[in-house]
């Protein structure tokens, strides 16, 4: 017997609270862009530049977080955090900051950069062993200003990209009229995620886009059924306005949909929990894109389809195209016969 958590029968009427949904996410979306706007956008190094230095300290070393904070703010390095990394009994951290913010094209200019990141480093270790204790540099990683740019457009390209194909994938599995809700949903879904990362003030780096890209696909996969649902319905019921047929198929999937995220969900949160810091980033975004991609596939991709039917489609007046086609066959019908038993007479 299959597992749901709504009953069967249940008639919610969803489509009827669109406009309020909208203006949410629209409200949403403008305090981020407010936020961009007056407190810009955080970059990691991946994105910005700047360095990685992974350290481990020798056994019987006592060493934390908010210590080497203090050893790091002592050299005057602006903007570095300090994260423990893998379990406390390694006495592992990873130390980041960043790089120069110009972006010089010359190369003496970049070893100039390397140079000076060097002695950074070196000051780093005498400043750590003298103040904490002896440790060992696991590695050292630095990402130049231009190569945080290429890592930038590079993100931004693989996410237009991956639009335009899910936009052909839809047209071609579906309909071109399924395919804008679809695409609007996952841009929706990015967005808002985006938003929310940029109003708490937290880092875009790699992380972050590979869970961006992760969300795109996991609202793509809950739109889908959705969407599978409403192509059947529209051929097995026919007299059934588009508007009563999109909530017909919302109820019928909403208990897939929200077991699929509760466990989606679960998951994540234990990365959130369990994972440590190198993690969280990944696992925090992940969990706000699997609630705001089950809200979308209910509240953005549905009332989509049902404004481009019903504002698009010749003046069909709600009503499903399976509907239409099906009403104009017995006027030719009738019509037909008129001309008969008139011929007859």
């Amino acid at each position: 017997m299959p597992v749901e958590i709504i009953k069967p029968g249940t008639r919610i009427d969803f489509l009827s609270k669109w406009r309020i949904c909208v203006a949410l996410s629209l409200a949403l979306l403008a305090a981020g862009l407010i936020g961009v706007a007056t407190r810009g956008v955080q970059l990691g190094i991946d994105f910005a530049g700047g360095t990685e230095v992974q350290i481990r300290f020798h056994e019987g070393v006592t060493a934390d977080e908010g210590l080497i904070r203090r050893v790091v703010s002592g050299l005057e390095i602006e903007g570095a955090s300090v994260i423990r990394y893998g379990k406390p009994e390694e006495n592992e951290f990873l130390i980041k900051f960043p790089g120069e913010r110009r972006i010089d094209h010359e190369e003496e200019s970049q070893e100039g950069t390397l140079a000076a990141t060097n002695d950074r480093i070196i000051a780093l270790d005498e400043a750590l062993t003298g103040e904490i204790g002896p440790h060992d540099r696991q590695r050292v990683e630095f990402v130049g200003p231009k190569v945080g740019a290429e890592l930038r457009e590079d993100g931004l390209r693989a996410m237009g990209i991956a639009c335009v194909l899910i936009l052909i994938y839809i047209a071609f599995r579906f309909s071109a009229r399924f395919a804008p809700g679809a695409v609007v949903a996952l841009l929706h879904d990015v967005l808002i995620t985006c938003s929310i990362w940029v109003l708490f003030g937290l880092e875009f780096d790699l992380r972050v886009l590979a869970a961006l890209l992760a969300i795109m696909g996991y609202s793509l996969n809950d739109t889908i059924i959705v969407y599978d649902r409403v192509r059947e319905n529209m051929e097995l019921r026919t007299k059934h306005d588009l508007k009563e047929l999109l909530n017909l198929s919302v109820n019928q999937t909403l208990s897939r949909t929200l077991l699929t995220s509760i466990t989606t969900l679960a998951a994540v949160l234990c990365l959130l929990v369990l994972g440590g810091d190198v993690v969280r980033p990944f696992a925090l975004a992940m969990a706000i894109g699997v609630l705001i991609g089950t809200y979308s596939s209910i509240y953005i991709a549905s009332p989509t389809l049902l404004w481009l039917e019903t504002r698009l489609a010749g003046g069909a007046g709600g009503r499903a195209p399976a509907q239409e086609a099906k009403k104009q066959k017995p006027k030719g019908k009738k019509k037909g016969r008129g001309k008969s038993a008139k011929a007859a007479l």
